[in-house]
C-alpha cells in the first residue's frame, strides 16, 4: 500500500517539509508499504494538483497540519474529493487539538491524535486486507462521525525507531535536520509540546535518543551526501546536561560539522556553551519570548530573569556561538507597556539577530483555552488565518493598531541593528536588496 503525504507550503519561498511523515515514511516502509512527498507551493492551481496525484497511484493521502497550514489545507483536501475518491488521514499538531473540525470538513475521513507511525502502518495494513476502518479499530485513529479513541502508549526506546526517510525532507544546500528527542520537559503555556503532553496524561511523551544512536544517523547521512551543516530541531536541545556533555565529546571527535541548537537560559551553564562551541555549534537559538517578567512569570509560566538572559547572552556571544533572541507580542494581558520592555531588553541582549512573532492562540495550548474563556477568541477563528503577522484576538489591553504599530517597530529595530553591525561594509545596492529582504520577512510573518 502507498500513502501520498501532502505538504501545505505557506507563503515562504522554501522551508523543510514536516519531519512527521519523513518519520512515518521510514516506519511504514520497514513494514512493506510506500510513501512518497507532494509539496503544494501557494501558486499551485487544484487542476495540478489532480494531475500530480494521479501520477502517483496511491492508496491513502495524508496531511500533516499545523494551524498556520489548515486553511488552505482545507480547501485542497474538499478539491480533491471532488475528483478523486482516496481515503485521506490528517495528522500533526492542528488535527491532533482540533480533530472535531478537521472531521467536520469535506474530504478528510481520519484524523491521527499523537504519534502516528504504529497507526498510519495499521491503516495501510487494512487496505491491504480489504478491512473496513471502523470506529476504535486503530487507537489514535478518530474514524469521521466516530468516538474518540483510545491513545496508545508513545513508542519507546526511540532508539528503536528507522532513521528519517530523507527523501521526503527536500533539504538542500547540504543542510541536514536531526531530531534527537520527542516532547520537552517544560510547561510554557503558549506551546504545543505541553499540549502533546497532557494528551499523553503523563510524562513518558518525553524521550530522548542516545548520543550513539545519534551520531549514528550522522554518520549516515554523511555515507550519503556533502554535509555543509546540521540544525538539531528539538525543542530544548540543553535540557539534559549529561547528555549533551556526551554528546559534545562524541560529535566533536567523529563529527565536528557546524551545527545549531535552540536552548533555554535556564538549562546552560557557562562550561556547557564552551563545550558546545568547542564540538562546532555555530548557532544558538533562545527563547526570551517578552522583556516584561510579569508576561513571563505569569502568562507564559517561564520563571527566569532578565539578569539571566544578559548573562547567557554574554557566555554564548564570548564562545564564539552567534546568538538569536525569539520574541512575542500580542499576549492576553500584555499592555503596550510589557512590549516596550521588551524592546529594551532586546537593546540590552545586543543578540546577533532576532525574530518576532504576534502571538496566536494554538489549538491545544492552555493559553487557547484561556483566550476562549476570556472571549479573547472570536467564534471564527478557524476562518481567520493563522500568521504570526496579525492578531486574530479581542483584547482588553493592546488593541490591533498597537499590536501593529508594534510588529513595525521590531522590524525597524532589527533593520537598524543588521545595518549598524554590516552596513559600513555594505554597497548601496547590497543595502537596499537587506531592507526588501526586511519588509519581506515582515510581510510573511
Amino acid at each position: 500500500m502507498k500513502i501520498l503525504f501532502i505538504e501545505i507550503d505557506t507563503q515562504r519561498k522554501w522551508a523543510l517539509a514536516s519531519t512527521g511523515p519523513a518519520s512515518i515514511a521510514s516506519y511504514i516502509r520497514l513494514h512493506g508499504h510506500e510513501a512518497a512527498l507532494l509539496r503544494v507551493r501557494p501558486q499551485d492551481s487544484v487542476e495540478e494538483i489532480i494531475r500530480s496525484i494521479e501520477k502517483e497511484s496511491v492508496d491513502i493521502l495524508g496531511f500533516s497540519l499545523t494551524t498556520r497550514q489548515w486553511r488552505r489545507a482545507a480547501y485542497v483536501a474538499a478539491e480533491i474529493r471532488k475528483r478523486l475518491n482516496i481515503p485521506t488521514i490528517a495528522g500533526g499538531l492542528h488535527p491532533t487539538f482540533a480533530p472535531e473540525s478537521v472531521l467536520r470538513t469535506e474530504g478528510f475521513d481520519y484524523v491521527c491524535l499523537g504519534d502516528g507511525e504504529e497507526a498510519v502502518c495499521e491503516i495501510l495494513d487494512c487496505l491491504e486486507k480489504s478491512e473496513v476502518i471502523s470506529e476504535n479499530l486503530i487507537a489514535n485513529i478518530w474514524v469521521k462521525s466516530g468516538s474518540r479513541p483510545k491513545i496508545r502508549p508513545p513508542l519507546e526506546p526511540l532508539d528503536n525507531m528507522p532513521f528519517l526517510a530523507r527523501d521526503l525532507l527536500d533539504e538542500q544546500h547540504g543542510v541536514f535536520h536531526l531530531i534527537t528527542q520527542r516532547g520537552c520537559p517544560f510547561h510554557c503555556t503558549f506551546c504545543a509540546a505541553g499540549a502533546v503532553r497532557d494528551l499523553y496524561k503523563n510524562d513518558r511523551y518525553q524521550r530522548r535518543r542516545t548520543v550513539e544512536d545519534v551520531v549514528k544517523e550522522l554518520h549516515q547521512i554523511r555515507q550519503e551526501n556533502s554535509v555543509n551543516y546540521i540544525v538539531f530541531v528539538d525543542d530544548t536541545f540543553t535540557a539534559n546536561r549529561g547528555w549533551v556533555r556526551e554528546f559534545c565529546r562524541v560529535y566533536g571527535k567523529e563529527i565536528s560539522a557546524g551545527f545549531s541548537i535552540n536552548a533555554r537560559v535556564e538549562t546552560v551553564t557557562r562550561d556547557m556553551i564552551n563545550h558546545l562551541a568547542e564540538a562546532g555549534c555555530r548557532h544558538m537559538i533562545y527563547g526570551v519570548e517578552s522583556g516584561s517578567i510579569r508576561i513571563r512569570r505569569d502568562i507564559m509560566n517561564r520563571i527566569a530573569e532578565n539578569e539571566r538572559f544578559v548573562e547567557v547572552f554574554n557566555w554564548t556571544k564570548q564562545a564564539g556561538i552567534m546568538v538569536t533572541a525569539n520574541y512575542m507580542i500580542g499576549l492576553p494581558g500584555e499592555t503596550v507597556d510589557d512590549i516596550e520592555q521588551t524592546l529594551e531588553l532586546n537593546e540590552k541582549l545586543e543578540p546577533d539577530d532576532f525574530a518576532y512573532f504576534v502571538f496566536y492562540p494554538y489549538p491545544g495550548t492552555r493559553l487557547f483555552h484561556l483566550c476562549r474563556e476570556k472571549g479573547f477568541l472570536p467564534e471564527d477563528w478557524l476562518e481567520l488565518p493563522a500568521n504570526n503577522r496579525q492578531s486574530i484576538l479581542n483584547l482588553p489591553d493592546l488593541t490591533k493598531e498597537d499590536i501593529e504599530h508594534y510588529y513595525h517597530k521590531f522590524t525597524e529595530a532589527r533593520e537598524r541593528a543588521y545595518m549598524n553591525r554590516y552596513g559600513d561594509a555594505l554597497s548601496e545596492e547590497a543595502k537596499a536588496l537587506a531592507r526588501e529582504a526586511f519588509a519581506e520577512n515582515a510581510a510573511v510573518g
